[in-house]
């Protein structure tokens, strides 16, 4: 399901679902516990590698939870996906900011005479900063990309520069500041050098000349039907709702085919917080709908406490149940007791009876023949 753009124009957002699944979310909820329900749509699931794309611009703050924490899932992953940063940048031919005459109509938010421009607000000037500045950045991130990360798919120092620049570099303090850029370069292990040949290489941001690596965002961002941002594709589909990086995660662990996933995948399906999960070595602190259980945490001293008090209750229950078990057979026993001696009794008044009148039958007979 592709938003073409109206997708914001419904207010009321809504689905069904069954009812047993609903009756499982109201339990949790009536009991405080947190719930997270995800809607997901079938991913083209070819084989046993998965690509994903992200299209961003420098500026956009709705990239800044998963710029900032999906490098360690990146890096566990690795080549079984292939990441590929996409930096959006305007069309200026489309725009109306080229002239015919090659002059520069946006010359506060488009370099190369008009062609590539990142529209910023109308105060950027009074900040010392322009649409021109955010382009400079975009094509800088390319480069990097291009040299750091394009071989392997997975681009360890993209990741740190991207984080360091957006906790650094920040608007409008530092933004475009060479000095703080050098300084991000030299954490991420970026040779300075290599990414200024490969910025002037591909065309420059001066003059009425085309620049390859921008050129082709454009043309890209075209065809892929790019329109709003941020945006992310797995396998070319589009990824809908809040780009986090747990979102993400479990939306390529979709993409493999069956039985092809990595075992992270299996490990941290339906945690809330797949970066924790990865760091953790693979161990879900919390899954969706249930309750938040950090492990690792008790203290030995609680640990103790509680085999006490634990062995302490069994301890007792013990006892309370041998003596009632005791005392359920005595009174067992004595209700028996009590059944069997009246008959004890009569069977002895029966003998003595016996042996008073009638001890010698035959001279009791005498007796009474006599009489």
């Amino acid at each position: 399901m592709v938003d073409d753009g109206s997708g914001s124009n419904v207010s009321i957002p809504s689905f069904l679902m069954f009812k047993g699944d609903a009756d499982r979310v109201k339990e949790q909820l009536a009991n405080n516990h947190p719930v997270q329900i995800e809607m997901t749509w079938s991913l083209p699931s070819p084989d046993n590698h998965v690509e994903y794309d992200f299209w961003t611009t420098p500026y956009d703050s709705f990239s800044r939870p998963f710029l900032t924490e999906f490098r360690p899932i990146a890096e566990v992953l690795g080549e079984r996906a292939n990441f590929t940063p996409h930096m959006f940048v305007f069309d200026g031919y489309a725009m109306g900011c080229v002239g015919e005459d090659g002059e520069n109509y946006c010359p506060y938010e488009c370099t190369n005479n008009g062609r590539y421009c990142l529209p910023f607000n109308s105060g950027a000037s009074e900040i010392g900063l322009s649409g021109k500045d955010f382009v400079e950045e975009s094509l800088r991130r390319l480069c990097i990309w291009k040299h750091y990360g394009e071989g392997d798919g997975i681009g360890r120092p993209w990741w740190i520069y991207v984080e360091e620049f957006m906790n650094e570099c920040t608007v409008p303090k530092d933004f475009g500041n060479s000095k703080c850029v050098n300084i991000i370069y030299k954490r991420a292990g970026i040779d300075e050098t290599r990414i200024d040949q490969c910025m002037a290489d591909g065309g420059g941001l001066e003059g009425d000349v085309t620049n390859i690596l921008l050129d082709q965002e454009v043309t890209t961002a075209y065809i892929r039907g790019i329109i709003f941002l941020p945006v992310a594709t797995v396998n070319t589909a589009p990824i809908e709702g809040q780009l986090s990086a747990s979102t993400i995660f479990h939306a390529i662990c979709t993409g493999y085919s069956i039985g092809t996933a990595p075992r992270i995948c299996s490990q941290c399906a339906g945690c809330m917080n797949a970066t924790e999960c990865v760091m953790n070595g693979g161990n879900c602190i919390s899954r969706y709908g249930g309750i938040a259980i950090p492990q690792g945490t008790v203290s030995h001293s609680t640990f103790t406490v509680t085999i006490f008090l634990l062995v302490a209750c069994l301890g007792g229950i013990s006892y309370w149940y041998y003596k009632k078990t005791r005392r359920e057979m005595r009174d067992h026993i004595r209700g028996i007791l009590a059944e069997y001696m009246p008959l004890e009794d009569n069977d002895r008044r029966m003998e003595a009876t016996m042996s008073f009148g009638s001890s010698d039958p035959t001279t009791s007979t005498q007796g009474f023949m006599s009489s």
